[in-house]
């Protein structure tokens, strides 16, 4: 079995989407949502099809917005992750790449929604885009959640920190590009039982597709990627990776 631990799957980027999905057929995909309107897509289609799950959460190009419109977000958050088909809360973050950005409302944003991931005991997934430092500070007061680094792309010694409170690293396409050098040695060093298979499609298009729109199945080539560093079977690679993304995420379910 395969798992895509972060995808987006929405009709808007994907005008055969039904067939995206049924191509995973016996494998699973964890869809993540960004707001209010992403968030009812993905659980809408946790109903239609078995081998979907989600996380659902604000991305932090929103925290910009009035107070009253995070609070409604917020609001719908928390009164959708009893949801037998929630299996966390991603994906959240910060993100400092755009001029503009507001770091305090970012923050607070950030830590509103490691508050519920703690009173839920629900895993996070989490965007960091030029905010390693302030992401790790902040998730050392949460030592105790359970917490997915979402396309991991930082360097091997701030992997060992994130793994040491309680993070898994999610690999992706990146990791198959050419001038990946930094996160392949992250890969070859990292043990096997940290990492995590993620597309984040229909974005990162991994070699040798790159330039067509990604998806779901194309996980296989990150999988042969690691496989390939870490001088193991494919078999191993997807057997273990099955294993984190069951332990992280409390899956107990049987496609």
């Amino acid at each position: 079995m395969m798992i895509d631990t972060h995808c987006h799957l929405s009709k808007d980027d994907y005008e055969n989407l039904e067939e995206v999905i049924k191509k995973m057929n016996m494998n699973m995909m964890i869809a993540s949502g960004t707001d209010i309107n992403s968030n009812k897509e993905i659980l809408s289609l946790c109903t239609e099809y078995n081998n979907v799950y989600c996380t659902i959460g604000i991305h932090p190009e929103f925290a910009s917005m009035d107070d009253e419109k995070i609070n409604e977000m917020l609001f719908h958050l928390e009164k959708n992750l009893c949801n037998k088909y929630v299996i966390g809360i991603g994906e959240i973050g910060l993100d400092y790449h755009y001029e503009g950005y507001d770091k305090q409302k970012q923050i607070k944003l950030f830590k509103n929604q490691l508050d519920l991931a703690k009173k839920y005991n629900k895993t996070v997934v989490i965007h960091s885009r030029d905010a390693i430092n302030d992401t790790y500070e902040i998730l050392k007061e949460y030592k105790d959640v359970k917490k997915v680094i979402h396309c991991y792309s930082s360097s091997l010694e701030m992997a060992k920190k994130f793994i040491k409170i309680n993070c898994m690293l999610g690999i992706g396409g990146v990791l198959t590009f050419k001038n990946s050098e930094k996160l392949k040695n992250v890969v070859k060093d990292i043990s096997l039982n940290y990492l995590l298979l993620e597309t984040d499609s229909p974005y990162l298009t991994p070699e040798p597709l790159r330039g067509k729109k990604n998806e779901p199945y194309n996980i296989i080539y990150v999988a042969k990627k690691i496989a390939e560093i870490k001088q193991i079977t494919v078999e191993d690679v997807l057997k273990q990776t099955t294993l984190n993304a069951f332990h992280q995420f409390d899956l107990d379910v049987i496609l």
